[in-house]
């Protein structure tokens, strides 16, 4: 076979695992378009390794998926040494509510994977999503297998060791839900019911004057007052997130699950909201403990399965296709 034959028939068998490549990336960047950057990037690589090693691979899927999380790691490594993220502009955010949101739970973990270490991110996505053996995530971190398995659990500690809600915080927590949902749909009706009649709005004076908050007091009081607003507010709820800030349900604005604005809910002994809190200080937002609600009724989640299983056909389609709607 020739040099060239042979460039094709990899081209070949990267596409027929193309979808699983994305899904991979998607899950490590929370971003569509890094996820298809870091996929051409690795099929840069791929193209242009050595044929003589390439010939000995005996699973090609493995072999991509490798080169796939490599690429995503850098990316996650390059986000670290930035500086901080500037806060999208209003066009940004519309774009982003057009383009559709990742479901309201898989929002809430990309804001907490946010918060971890690129080698903790990569760590616990490949392990406990992909099912990843740890002494490939161990040689892709350049760790010992036990360091690679100490990382994912204090990922996974972070992640998911929060206790379920208890029955009131469960109840707050389905308030802080409607609201969101009542402000992505502009439901004036729902918001008046969801607020006390002397709800008092704040916004952090480091967002005035600014995208979010353009032309808007620092305070507000009245439930007609702070349901009217969030209209003006609607592509900026589309890209926001429920989470338990500090441990009480709120609400984070991060688009491509990267925290920028935080709302912090005070609920009344009326099952009303009372107060909305909005600040956006880099500080503030660092420190804040950030965790996905958990309830009751929620089950483990499944990995997806790894496709670098030597057991596997090569070739053989990824099993994380199911997630791809995810990244589209």
């Amino acid at each position: 076979m020739s040099a060239q034959e042979k460039l094709e028939d990899l081209a070949q068998r990267f596409d027929a695992d193309r979808r699983h490549l994305r899904s991979v990336a998607f899950q490590l960047l929370g971003s569509v378009a890094d996820a298809d950057d870091a996929v051409q990037s690795a099929w840069l690589k791929a193209s242009r390794s050595d044929f003589g090693a390439r010939d000995k691979i005996e699973n090609l899927t493995g072999w991509f998926t490798t080169i796939t999380a490599h690429e995503a790691l850098d990316q996650l490594r390059m986000r670290k040494r930035r500086a901080e993220q500037p806060l999208a502009d209003a066009d940004e955010l519309d774009r982003l509510a057009r383009a559709g949101s990742p479901p309201a739970d898989e929002n809430a973990l990309l804001v907490v994977l946010d918060r971890l270490s690129p080698a903790q991110r990569v760590a616990f996505v490949l392990r406990d999503v992909f099912a990843v053996p740890f002494q490939t995530i161990a040689g892709l971190l350049d760790r010992s297998p036990a360091a690679a398995k100490k990382l994912a659990s204090r990922a996974r500690g972070r992640l998911l060791g929060m206790p379920a809600q208890p029955r009131r915080a469960a109840e707050h927590l389905e308030i802080v839900e409607a609201f969101l949902a009542a402000s992505r749909g502009g439901d004036i009706a729902t918001l008046l019911e969801l607020l006390a009649p002397d709800v008092v709005r704040r916004v952090d004076p480091t967002l005035v004057p600014g995208p979010v908050s353009e032309g808007v007091p620092t305070e507000m009081r009245g439930a007609r007052e702070v349901a009217e607003e969030t209209r003006r507010f609607a592509q900026h709820a589309r890209v926001g997130a429920v989470m338990l800030i500090d441990g009480a349900p709120g609400i984070v604005i991060a688009p491509r699950g990267r925290p920028q604005v935080m709302l912090q809910i005070g609920i009344g002994a009326d099952n009303r909201i009372h107060t909305i809190d909005m600040t956006g200080e880099p500080e503030r937002l660092r420190q804040a403990v950030l965790t996905p609600p958990r309830r009751p009724s929620q089950a483990h989640h499944r990995p997806i399965g790894y496709q670098g299983d030597q057991t596997q056909s090569a070739g053989r389609p990824a099993r994380g296709q199911d997630r791809e709607h995810h990244a589209r």
